[in-house]
């Protein structure tokens, strides 16, 4: 069968598209993760709290679309990368499906009685929902700028030797800080277009003020603890990017700084590290002006540079190893075969556009703001 792209240009593409479903989650289920996050904060009393939920309850289970799009992407284009991963991060991966379950258990029981007591302990589980997905999504993060502990034998199989425990670090815990306030600061950002001026939002916004500078500070400090620290690989000896998919066909070598090298061989990435330090600033704009909708295109830009920052830094790594270099994951020897790459961007290229459609389809039909007395008085609300 002949294939019109050659298999560098697919693996390149299949990197871009990956980032390209990270974001998209971030970008869709990030806001409903980082509302729930706010939920005790800025609710106070029952209505309040109603009001803040149901800004995002029509929304949430739509969004999950694109969390199963990015682990089907990754098992499908990227092997390798998908059984090191899911097996050596089992147990995170665990707490977070335990605190993702907790989110539409919430939402169905929540409001089944009128018991103040029974609705609290809903409203805090929404919380855990939101705030430990966050966490551990950004810890994990970390965990792949600084490397993940596994080795490769000459078999290819994977023996992976961290824990729990040790996935948590000075630096991926700066990390996972960073997707909270991230997430917060874009949560607060679709409540802004999303319920009513008052005091729920007014809280919102203060959150916001605060998440907005503590994203930027923390964005800087991950990138001095990157600059400064023995973050990063870089490939050693001659890499085909045409080859076959070995990992131990190819070498690495642990470079302190390795991951800011791409700044100077392509300076156009720079875009993305300045994306994620401008979004805050034009968020904090937003919400001094009263622009909900600037407020939330801040939002978005942070939580897209940021992200796309991870991303640029790491090229052509996928998933380095930090206790084994030579069984580093890259872009060149981790992939799916040529024809697989190929036959699944065609789907792609057909389903994507839906997915973005249908998207764009309820985010309209379901535009605009809502009241307390929405709340109040229409019983399909929560």
């Amino acid at each position: 069968m002949h294939i019109p792209l050659d298999y560098e240009t697919l693996r390149v593409i299949w990197w871009a598209l990956l980032g390209v479903l990270l974001i998209g989650f971030a970008l869709t289920d990030g806001y409903d993760l980082g509302v729930a996050a706010l939920l005790p904060f800025v609710g106070r009393n029952d209505a309040e709290r109603r009001l803040v939920i149901n800004a995002v309850a029509p929304h949430w289970e739509g969004h999950q679309v694109w969390l199963i799009l990015g682990g089907g992407a990754i098992f499908a284009a990227w092997p390798f990368v998908y059984a090191v991963s899911f097996s050596g991060f089992y147990l995170a991966m665990f707490l977070v499906l335990a605190a993702l379950i907790l989110r539409p258990v919430a939402f169905k029981y929540r409001s089944k009685k009128p018991d103040p007591a029974w609705r609290t302990r809903w409203d805090w589980a929404l919380f855990v929902g939101g705030f430990v997905p966050a966490l551990v999504f950004g810890v994990a993060v970390g965990n792949v700028l600084a490397g993940a502990p596994f080795r490769l034998d000459s078999d290819l199989r994977m023996t992976y030797e961290g824990s729990l425990l040790g996935l948590f670090t000075p630096f991926t815990l700066l990390t996972g800080l960073l997707s909270v306030t991230m997430l917060a600061l874009h949560g607060a950002g679709w409540l802004a277009i999303k319920i009513e001026e008052g005091p729920v939002l007014n809280r919102a916004r203060a959150i916001a003020r605060v998440a907005a500078i503590a994203s930027i500070a923390l964005f800087v400090i991950g990138g001095v603890m990157v600059a400064k620290g023995h973050m990063g690989m870089t490939l050693a000896g001659t890499v085909d990017p045409q080859g076959p998919s070995n990992p131990l066909l190819s070498a690495s070598v642990a470079t302190p700084g390795a991951w800011l090298a791409n700044y100077g061989a392509h300076p156009w990435m720079i875009a993305a590290p300045l994306l994620g330090l401008a979004g805050p600033i034009v968020a904090l704009w937003g919400m001094a002006t009263r622009r909900g909708g600037v407020n939330l295109v801040g939002t978005a830009m942070a939580t897209t540079g940021i992200i796309a920052t991870v991303g640029c830094s790491m090229f052509p790594y996928i998933l380095p190893s930090s206790i084994d270099p030579r069984s580093s994951l890259t872009v060149w020897n981790a992939s799916s075969s040529h024809l697989t790459l190929f036959i699944m961007l065609v789907c792609t290229i057909v389903f994507l556009p839906i997915v973005l459609a249908y998207t764009a389809w309820v985010m309209t039909l379901l535009s605009g703001r809502i009241t307390l007395r929405d709340v109040r008085t229409n019983p399909d609300f929560y």
